[in-house]
Formats: structure tokens, C-alpha cells, sequence
């Protein structure tokens, strides 16, 4: 399984973005996707996922309300719309698959996107 991060920028506070999460091979429909973020000097922190039908993402408090998980089987895609971004939400953003339930600790995946760099401007 190969993933591949795309969409960071730099955005001014109260901006938006979509970040793609695209898959390669066949088992895209049997993967639960899951956004992690990496902040400077930070531990990586769960965002948001969705499991394998697509349906019912959750969210990590921080980004409830603001950030939309979404997941696109026919296209092999995942989607993170975020907008009312912070400059809190900086980071390297990265996605994560994994075959079954998608719990929001990072060491429990074992495929990972290279990460595409957030910027919020205050």
C-alpha cells in the first residue's frame, strides 16, 4: 500500500484547504484512512478518520466542526476539507491506512504518506 499526501499551502488565518490522500493498488475500499498532524517540536497528534465504507469520520476535539473527513473508494482518494484554519493547525499533515477499525494512535498504522506541510499565517 502506497499513500500519497497532497494539497498543503500556506493560508491566512481563517482560510481553507482540502488535502488528498491518494492510494495505490486494489484494497483502498478495505482501508480505514486516518489524518495525523505533526507540529515543530510536537508529538504527532490525531486528527481525524474514516472508516472503511466512508461513513461516520470522527474528529479529534480540536478540529470537530472545522475539518471534514471524507473518502472516495471508486477514485482510491481521502479527503481532509479544513476550513476556520488557525495558526494552531500548522503542521505536516499526513495520512495513514490500515486494514480494519481505525483507532486514533499513529503507532497502530502501518502505512504511511510522505505528509504535505500546512502554514497558517496569523
Amino acid at each position: 500500500v502506497q499513500l500519497q499526501a497532497s494539497g498543503g499551502g500556506l493560508v491566512q488565518s481563517g482560510g481553507s484547504l482540502r488535502l488528498s490522500c491518494a492510494a495505490s493498488g486494489r484494497t483502498f475500499s478495505s482501508q480505514s484512512i486516518t489524518w495525523f498532524r505533526q507540529a515543530p517540536g510536537k508529538e504527532r497528534e490525531f486528527v481525524a478518520a474514516i472508516p472503511r465504507s466512508g461513513s461516520a469520520p470522527y474528529y479529534a476535539d480540536s478540529t470537530k466542526g472545522r475539518f471534514t473527513a471524507s473518502k472516495d473508494n471508486a477514485k482510491d482518494t481521502a479527503y481532509l476539507q479544513m476550513n476556520s484554519l488557525k495558526p494552531d493547525d500548522t503542521a505536516v499533515y499526513y495520512c495513514a491506512a490500515r486494514f480494519g477499525p481505525a483507532p486514533r494512535t499513529p503507532q497502530s498504522y502501518d502505512y504511511w504518506g510522505q505528509g504535505t506541510l500546512v502554514t497558517v499565517s496569523s
